[in-house]
Order: structure tokens, then sequence, then C-alpha cells
């Protein structure tokens, strides 16, 4: 019940901030060429977003939505099997982080048929992107780091679908 609490606490407050930056990006950047915050290098810029990372699929929101509801049931499911103990924390506390980006991005793509983005690294022209994103990227970075060099292979048993013994005559 204590795993369940922490991933419904931890997932509402990051869901929150997203939104919130959002609103603030809605309110104070829509109509505007942006706020410079490092002249030259990164700007804070408004874009409404139909599409998905980099603007592709643009106006796609049904598979959007089916899509953001398989990533949300697979990765809930994962993070129910995830053991209970210390070792497990940093993919328990990934498995929120990326939860949260998925469903921050999923509420805009419901309640506006868009996604609000507003970072923007001008230097690079890098596309515009939000915090949901932010989350996403860093939890696959770090599901990486960890499956690569954290984990043992073994210790993904938990997810695995038990092996039934063969019935013997």
């Amino acid at each position: 019940m204590k795993k369940i609490g922490k991933l419904i606490f931890l997932t509402t407050f990051l869901v929150l901030l997203d939104q919130y930056t959002k609103s603030l990006a809605t309110r104070y950047l829509m109509g505007t060429e942006g706020i410079p915050i490092i002249e030259g290098i990164f700007r804070l810029k408004y874009l409404e977003n139909r599409g998905a990372a980099f603007g592709m699929l643009q106006n796609q929101l049904l598979f959007f939505v089916f899509m953001t509801i398989l990533v949300l049931a697979i990765f809930g499911y994962f993070y129910y099997k995830i053991p209970a103990n210390r070792r497990y924390m940093p993919l328990e506390y990934n498995t929120i982080l990326l939860l949260a980006g998925a469903i921050g991005n999923f509420i805009d793509r419901i309640t506006k048929n868009f996604v609000v983005d507003f970072l923007y690294f001008e230097l690079i022209d890098f596309p515009i992107f939000n915090i949901a994103d932010c989350y996403v990227v860093v939890a696959t970075f770090i599901f990486g780091i960890l499956i690569l060099f954290y984990y043992k292979e073994e210790e993904f048993e938990f997810f695995m679908p038990k092996k039934k013994e063969k019935m013997r005559k």
C-alpha cells in the first residue's frame, strides 16, 4: 500500500508541476516572441504541438491517446511488479518519472488537442519541448544506464511471466 501511495503522491506532484509550467507558458508566452533566458542560446517560446517528439505525426490524436493508454498500462503494471526493496528504488522512481511525463502530455492532448511546449534551445535550433518531455527523456536515459550498468539480467525476472512446470504422467 505504501508503494501505491508513493506512486500516486509523486506522480500527482510531477504532473501538477508540468501542468503549472504549461499554464504559465500559455499565460505569459502565447502571442509573443518569447523570453530570452540566455540570449541566442536558450529561450522560453510558446508552441502548440499537435504531433509527437520533434513534431512528428501531426494531428494524430487517436493514435496518441491509444499509445499513451498502452504505455501507461505497461509501465503501471511494471511498477506494480517491481519488488519493494531498496535495490529497486531507482527503477521505481524512474518509472514514476516516465508515468508523470506520459500523463502530463496526455492531459494536454485530451483537454486541448495539442501539447504546450515552451523550452527552446535556439543555438542549435532544437525542437521546442516541455517539462513532461524532460521527464520522459531523463527517465529513458536513466533506464538505459540502470539496465546496462546497475542491474543484472536475472534481476528483471520479477517482470517475466512465470514458467509453468510441465505435468508429468
